[in-house]
């Protein structure tokens, strides 16, 4: 039996409504978890740490010994370290640090008229909290993708939340806190979920029992400025209700693959892609974009053979069969495109002739996945690019993490007298025809009485 649900869009006219509604999509309620999450959010504003510990234990089932973790436990996480994971992180930030170097902006001058400047200033965020989820996958390269941006940017406080594990002390893996120690973040918080979102939205006057004074700043947590990080459906609920308290980067939903092939893509990979993005969790979703139903019946040969020899291969089975993944099919490439750009997938794969050239067409994606050599997962992990991207379709208007996620552009007028007077009658005119003549007036008085006449 096909784990992919086929639909057949050929030979229809397709409208962009009608191939966003048509799209796979997963049933995720962001309304229903803000209920379930609202409690422990205003839980925390109101009561801080020992809001915080309550809910580790009900949610994590473990108290953690402190909340901010101690140095010596993120150091002793380094240490016993595996080499070869050691090795890899350190590539993987080595090549994200590449990538985002060349993404960091100078400030721009513009010289409107003589005597007239307006400058864009590019100033980081000042203080940011970074999640990094501890469910069903450790995942280390988070911390590199969260981390490494807000460090090229110039974040002068970076503090980096993660669950409490039971196995571990109470403490978050000590791979995360490894990671941690790689990059030189030294406040790390030992708390998940909905309660992490609150607490560094928030902050909190007393931490509670807190064994990690290194950093001089007792038990107090300040509150940040911005919050990224990916996480479940109470985390993105989470990240909703402190909207506005603080900048969020999105409210991330299951991951997403989006495979447009044609007939020339080899089965085997486009497989095996569709899988790698299935084990992340029963939601996920894989979608297959092709002309060839050939290709088709190979790919769904290739897994039943893939899965049944992957370690996850129920949760990938549920993830395959669910009404967020399935095959489309479509008339030509030209059409395919069109298909994939109403879906605007976080991960999008081009595995057809001439991909290149198919793939500068495209307009809607996290990120896009040249060729048969470029697979999503070299993107999790070493490619260089960022894996923080946007879930749900809502590429079609925002973009992944980057270095720009932790700058704002701050305008810086200044213009002399010369300057003023001669945009005088456009300030003026306008404040007039907008009914709001005090504007006009603050420019003209400027040349007016003894100290502004027009001399």
């Amino acid at each position: 039996m096909p784990l992919l649900t086929v639909t057949d869009l050929r030979g229809r006219a397709l409208s962009p409504a009608y191939l966003r509604a048509a799209m796979p999509r997963p049933e995720l309620d962001v309304d229903a978890a803000l209920e379930a999450v609202r409690p422990v959010v205003d839980a925390v504003r109101e009561r801080g740490a020992e809001a915080v510990l309550e809910a580790s234990e009900r949610f994590d089932a473990v108290r953690p010994p402190s909340l901010r973790v101690p140095a010596s436990v993120i150091a002793a996480a380094l240490d016993g370290l595996d080499p070869a994971i050691r090795a890899a992180l350190e590539t993987a930030i080595e090549r994200v640090r590449a990538v985002d170097a060349a993404q960091r902006r100078e400030d721009d001058v513009v010289e409107v008229i003589p005597g007239g400047v307006v400058r864009q200033r590019w100033v980081p965020v000042r203080r940011v909290g970074l999640y990094v989820p501890g469910g069903r996958a450790v995942l280390p390269s988070s911390v590199v993708m969260n981390v490494v941006p807000a460090q090229t940017a110039g974040v002068p406080g970076i503090v980096l939340a993660s669950p409490p594990q039971k196995d571990h002390g109470g403490w978050p893996h000590p791979t995360i806190l490894a990671a941690c120690a790689l990059l030189g973040v030294t406040d790390v918080i030992a708390a998940g979920g909905a309660q992490a979102i609150a607490l560094l939205a928030h902050g909190a006057d007393d931490l509670g029992h807190d064994l990690a004074d290194d950093l001089g700043q007792g038990g107090r947590l300040d509150p940040v400025d911005m919050i990224t990080g990916p996480g479940n459906v109470y985390v993105a609920a989470a990240k909703r209700l402190v909207r506005g308290t603080v900048g969020i980067d999105a409210e991330a939903g299951p991951t997403e693959i989006a495979i447009l092939a044609d007939a020339t893509a080899d089965p085997r990979f486009v497989a095996a892609d569709l899988i790698s993005q299935a084990e992340h969790d029963p939601l996920a979703a894989s979608v297959l974009v092709t002309d060839s139903e050939e290709l088709v019946g190979a790919v769904e040969a290739e897994l039943a053979e893939q899965v049944e020899l992957a370690p996850r291969a129920e949760l990938i089975r549920e993830a395959l069969a669910g009404r967020q993944s399935g095959v489309i099919l479509v008339d030509d490439v030209e059409q395919g495109l069109a298909v994939v750009d109403a879906y605007g997938a976080e991960h999008l794969e081009i595995q057809t002739a001439d991909a290149a050239a198919v793939a500068a067409r495209v307009t809607n994606a996290g990120a896009v996945f040249v060729g048969s050599y470029s697979p999503v997962s070299l993107g999790d992990y070493a490619a260089g690019s960022n894996h923080v991207l946007p879930t749900g379709g809502s590429s079609r208007f925002g973009g992944g993490l980057g270095v720009q996620s932790f700058l704002r552009g701050i305008h810086v007028v200044e213009y002399d007298r010369d300057a003023l007077a001669a945009s005088r009658e456009a300030a003026c005119a306008l404040a007039d025809a907008e009914g709001l003549p005090a504007h006009g007036r603050a420019v003209a008085i400027r040349f007016e009485g003894p100290g502004g006449s027009d001399r």
